[in-house]
């Protein structure tokens, strides 16, 4: 057999012969030792494929180690079986994965009182045993009605009712075996459980951490409380106890039973009490600049409006502004690594210029104010001469404006602090969440399209970019933020999937992004659909994504 074959890391493909059939697994063994990291898993003619997949015939394989955001959620589905198992061989015990919280996964075991340090170190050691025993992690796909049986006989009800919602009468359950331990995941699974040496628990809260490698392969990353993000995720789980949407399918039977409106109008009021609660704790406080920063496609363009709307129900005459007028000078921009400019790089604002703008502003001064020309690349001046009066502040949105050195010439008493992201609490089931990044990833593919023209593979082709600037530039930061709010709506997901997927749909297997599109397109499948958009008022979050927006659309 010809096989075109690329290692992790390289640009380069290797042409090899090699007779077969063959496992990915026993490809990867021939190279591993020429790698800094453990392969695990493939890619086969466009399609990500787990190392137990046999090579029967010609291929293009790729092969990833920890550091492809596919195999890094493959880990983590596979570390979360591990954990599950360990803490039914351990307790006796049922847990569930939450969110995603202190770069890993909040989790709740289900016994009576906190659980003690005592238990989670003997979970601990139970997974580092099962490490060592390598247990063969089997793929089993079983008919509809066998996997209806199954969850129904373990207690499953929230599993039981989502396949219970599957009209394909030949749809195959998947489920996955660990030993005498089975359940069921979305994505890819590793081969077994050697694969999973990094890991750690922490106690947390009431429940527990589980931990794994983030941005090093090799390593866990060094522990930073997210309690503000912690308490987020609290809010957000009292708004869906509100909505009545624990699950997948609770948000499912509230469409199918006509609930939509209500949904929507509650969540939307949700929010807004969110907002005016925000501006209450400025206007008490006595705050002069507002510092608005979060990731892509969170929402902070609409959500800045509303704020400046429930400022002036304060009696507050906020001026609204953005950073992206404070570029330095196009040749005094910094590049990256591959020499190109930089914008993202908080360098690449006139951090001197813009501290003395608001300082002169809050002093009551007359500031000229600057107006950056993109086709130039030079500050043009004299066309915005601006002051503010004593009953007015400055609320100032840009991916640096939580980073402390951007406003390090302010005084910190007239600052304020927001981060905005959608944070999902929503899980698919108890053992399955729903990536706060595939919302994200779906609210800017729809957007980009509609507005910017763009494909739904180039979002995913930029995709890894947005998130290593989100690394560096935004999510150190949150932390420094005096309130999070949390821009996700409980209905969004419905009402993007009829923009998403047809766009999904468009690329083709021989395109690189197709893999990511089926994996998006199969996380879809479990959604309805919700078509009437007359019901979502034009100040919503979601308006800024899918058209309808009284603020987006007026600039």
């Amino acid at each position: 057999m010809d096989i075109r074959l690329r290692l992790p890391g390289s640009r380069e493909y290797l042409e090899i012969s090699k007779d077969g059939p063959f496992t990915l697994e026993e490809l990867a063994r021939e190279y591993q030792d020429q790698l800094p990291y453990r392969i695990l898993l493939g890619r086969v003619n466009g399609k990500d494929r787990e190392l137990t997949m046999e090579i029967s015939g010609d291929a293009n394989i790729v092969l990833y180690d920890m550091r492809w955001q596919s195999a890094n959620l493959a880990y983590q589905r596979s570390l979360s079986m591990l954990y599950l198992k360990a803490v039914r061989d351990v307790l006796g015990a049922e847990a569930e994965i939450d969110n995603s919280l202190n770069k890993g996964l909040y989790t709740d075991i289900k016994i009576r009182g906190r659980v003690s340090q005592e238990q989670i170190k003997a979970v601990e050691k139970r997974m580092r045993e099962m490490v060592r025993m390598d247990i063969p992690i089997v793929k089993e796909d079983v008919p509809l009605e066998k996997g209806i049986q199954i969850w129904r006989e373990r207690g499953y009800k929230e599993k039981e009712e989502l396949l219970s919602g599957i009209s394909n009468p030949d749809y195959l359950a998947r489920f996955y075996w660990m030993d005498d331990y089975c359940n069921y995941f979305f994505g890819q699974m590793l081969p077994s459980t050697g694969y999973l040496e990094y890991f750690e628990l922490r106690r947390y809260k009431s429940g527990v951490l589980l931990r794994f490698p983030y941005t090093k392969p090799d390593e866990i990353p060094e522990y930073q409380d997210d309690y503000k993000l912690y308490g987020a995720f609290g809010e957000e789980e009292r708004w869906m106890r509100l909505l009545k949407t624990t699950y997948l399918t609770d948000l499912n039977r509230a469409i199918s039973e006509n609930r939509t409106k209500d949904l929507v109008l509650l969540s939307e009021a949700l929010h807004e009490k969110k907002i005016s609660d925000i501006a209450d704790e400025i206007c008490r406080l006595g705050k002069r600049i507002v510092l608005i920063a979060g990731p892509s496609s969170s929402g902070k363009t609409t959500f800045a409006r509303r704020l400046c709307i429930q400022l002036r129900v304060n009696g507050l005459d906020p001026l609204y502004m953005g950073t992206d007028d404070y570029f330095v000078e196009r040749e005094n921009t910094p590049r990256d690594e591959n020499g190109e400019y930089d914008y993202e790089n908080l360098d690449a604002l006139d951090i001197g210029l813009f501290n003395d703008n608001m300082n002169g502003l809050l002093a009551g001064e007359t500031v000229d104010l600057p107006e950056f020309d993109f086709m130039t690349g030079h500050k043009m001046f004299g066309k915005r001469m601006t002051s503010i009066g004593d009953d007015q502040l400055i609320v100032i949105e840009g991916i640096h404006a939580l980073n402390g050195r951007l406003t390090e010439q302010i005084d910190s008493g007239e600052k304020y602090r927001i981060y905005i992201s959608p944070l999902t609490q929503l899980n698919i089931d108890r053992h399955n969440r729903v990536p706060s990044t595939d919302s994200r990833m779906l609210r800017r593919m729809v957007r980009d399209f509609k507005y910017r023209g763009h494909s739904a593979a180039d979002t995913i082709a930029s995709w890894p970019k947005v998130r290593a600037g989100e690394n560096k530039n935004i999510f150190p930061y949150n932390g420094e933020a005096d309130v999070m709010f949390n821009s996700v709506l409980e209905y969004e997901i419905p009402m993007l999937k009829k923009y998403a997927e047809p766009l999904l749909r468009e690329i083709t297997p021989d395109e690189p992004e197709h893999s990511e599109a089926v994996r998006m397109l199969k996380f879809l499948e479990f959604f309805p659909v919700i078509e009437d958009e007359s019901v979502i008022p034009n100040n919503s979050i979601i308006r800024e994504f899918i058209g309808g927006s009284v603020f987006v659309e007026q600039e």
